[in-house]
């Protein structure tokens, strides 16, 4: 039988963002903090002693003999003290640490909540649900760096942003210690405010479940939620240390729940951890395995009788990624794009994609004329879009594989001097949802990654601005394909000069090739116009690729490559017209930028 754990980890690891956790107060039991009826009977048996009585055996009976009610924690600590100021000085105590608590590292985050942490850093979790009233996970996620929305009354429930927009939640049901409003006594635990149910009843049926920590003998209206949520759509896992009781046993069923024996909180957090870890580690590409695929296509690709075994090389390759991101992990519908989600698909994209990048690099550099229609095919494979609906951001990155390959067979194609291939690349047609056809050139250059969707060319600076580290970049993306690919160039003869010089002419080959494919569709209204690549504030190394395409196009005339190659035109003359048109074009882009020319 599969250890559920294992389960457990590959589904949060399937499933980023997907799964919730529901913490209760056996997660900070190991951090000796105490549960709000802890803290009441603590105070009442603090009342009898400055009364000059004693409330023991039975601080609950001694409360109810003196005052003619139940114990209340709010009307408890109101009575107590009577400003926000002294209520919190009261609390303190219980829930932060003196100089002996801290050395012995008391009311600290434990390695629970640290994984915890780790977990939401990392993305895999989005919404936590916590009965507990200590700050334990807060602390913890501040110090992973994450800044969750805290939702802690039913004010705050009605101001919230919604989950789909939310990057991290912490839902505090019972409240906050430093807010005497916290729920603790049976009544108040029976039900919730109508604003906590449905934010509950949405969490219980979009998201999956880890429970842990949590009895569920005392929260009568958590428990109702849980009863209430009709979907099935994710697993409930239920870490369950010694035996539970029935009411625990009683939703396990409704839920169809998998549950998890435990030693700990700490123990358990700590190996789910290790185990998405370990599993996101093994999902990349073997060194090994890239290092074979690459040696498999230097094997076939100078024997013409391996044209065959070449064929299916890439094929599969292409399929193998093609199947990797059609995963829930590349849902165009969600999680919302900011930052840190935008950051994950893309990289999640680049680690699909390694293995072939590795050998698109070298098949770019050694290819002959026999070898082109082997990657046309697995362009237009990568290039067709399987969604035409959802959110826009996923929609373009859907491109992005795409764009990469064909970054790293043009790099190398350069490398190697194969224009032909290039100009053969560019011009390959992909298939559109209107039943029209683009050009690669058209495409894939960054700048349209996002065309063809609404709105679609007005999105991709904004949007690709989110990617970590690209905020202000005139050209994001082009930036960030430009330091990913680099690594793959150690298959190509590249230095670092030469890389950065090669692939400002690849973008700028793609730019012209772009406007010379749109000027032969042209309509009545078509204009000059280029896809700007990261060449428009790279001045230098642009004027430098443009002076050797202008002296190999006026000299070498038919028998320059770039002419043979038809990359934006097929005569001398068109060449040459391309180039002082393009010119002009970067020209006009960079002073409206405010880029110096």
């Amino acid at each position: 039988m599969i250890d559920p754990t294992d389960s457990l980890a590959f589904s949060i690891q399937a499933n980023r963002g997907v799964y919730a956790l529901l913490i209760g107060s056996g997660v900070s039991r190991a951090a000796q903090i105490p549960t709000g009826w802890d803290i009441t009977l603590d105070l009442i048996r603090k009342l009898a002693a400055a009364s000059g009585e004693s409330a023991e055996p039975d601080p609950e009976s001694w409360y109810r003999a003196k005052h003619d009610e139940a114990p209340d924690y709010s009307k408890l600590i109101d009575g107590l003290a009577k400003t926000q100021t002294e209520r919190q000085q009261l609390l303190r105590p219980y829930f932060e640490p003196n100089e002996e608590e801290r050395e012995e590292n008391a009311k600290q985050p434990t390695a629970a909540h640290k994984a915890i942490a780790w977990l939401a850093a990392q993305g895999f979790v989005k919404v936590i649900i916590t009965t507990n009233f200590d700050r334990l996970l807060e602390k913890a996620l501040e110090e992973a760096s994450v800044e969750p929305v805290v939702i802690s009354t039913e004010d705050q429930v009605k101001g919230m942003v919604p989950l789909v927009h939310t990057r991290h939640c912490l839902v505090k049901l019972h409240g906050d210690y430093l807010d005497p409003r916290i729920l603790n006594t049976p009544s108040e635990l029976s039900e919730y405010p109508a604003e906590f149910n449905q934010l509950l009843d949405r969490i219980f049926d979009e998201f999956g479940l880890v429970v842990c920590g949590w009895s569920a003998d005392w929260d009568v209206a958590l428990r109702n939620a849980m009863f209430r949520a009709p979907s099935r759509r994710f697993t409930t896992y239920w870490a369950a240390y010694g035996q539970l009781k029935d009411e625990a046993q009683r939703l396990i069923t409704h839920r169809g729940a998998q549950v998890i024996d435990i030693e700990s909180a700490d123990k358990f957090f700590g190996t789910v951890q290790e185990k998405v870890a370990s599993i996101e580690q093994f999902s990349q590409p073997h060194p090994l395995s890239t290092q074979a695929a690459v040696a498999s296509l230097k094997r076939y690709l100078p024997e013409p009788r391996y044209q065959i075994q070449l064929s299916e090389l890439i094929a599969e390759s292409v399929e193998r990624v093609v199947g990797a991101v059609s995963t829930p992990l590349f849902d165009v519908n969600n999680p919302e794009p900011d930052t840190e989600t935008v950051t994950a698909r893309v990289r999640a994209y680049e680690a699909a994609c390694s293995t072939l990048l590795a050998m698109a690099a070298t098949g770019g550099r050694w290819a002959e004329e026999g070898h082109f229609d082997i990657w046309r095919p697995a362009l237009e494979r990568m290039a067709t879009l399987p969604h035409s609906s959802g959110e826009l951001m996923w929609l373009g990155l859907q491109r992005y594989p795409a764009a990469l390959v064909f970054y790293a067979l043009g790099l190398g194609a350069l490398s190697g001097n194969r224009l032909q291939l290039l100009g053969y690349l560019l011009s390959t047609e992909i298939p559109q949802a209107d039943h029209a056809t683009k050009t690669v050139s058209q495409l894939l250059p960054p700048h349209n990654i996002f065309g063809g969707f609404p709105q679609g060319f007005h999105y991709p600076l904004k949007a690709m601005q989110m990617l970590e580290g690209m905020e202000g970049q005139p050209t994001p993306l082009s930036e960030w394909i430009r330091s990913a690919v680099r690594q793959y160039m150690s298959y190509t003869a590249y230095s670092s000069e030469q890389y950065d010089l090669a692939f400002d002419k690849l973008e700028i080959l793609m730019a012209l090739s772009n406007a010379y494919h749109n000027e032969k569709k042209a309509e009545p209204w078509y204009r000059y116009w280029i896809p700007l690549g990261s060449f428009v504030h790279r001045s230098r190394t642009r004027e430098r690729v443009i002076r050797e395409m202008v002296e190999s196009v006026s000299t070498l005339q038919h028998e320059s490559p770039y002419v043979r190659g038809s990359i934006f035109g097929d005569t001398p003359e068109e060449c040459a017209e391309s180039l002082q048109q393009f010119r002009e074009s970067v020209r006009k882009a960079a002073q409206q930028m405010g880029i110096f020319y």
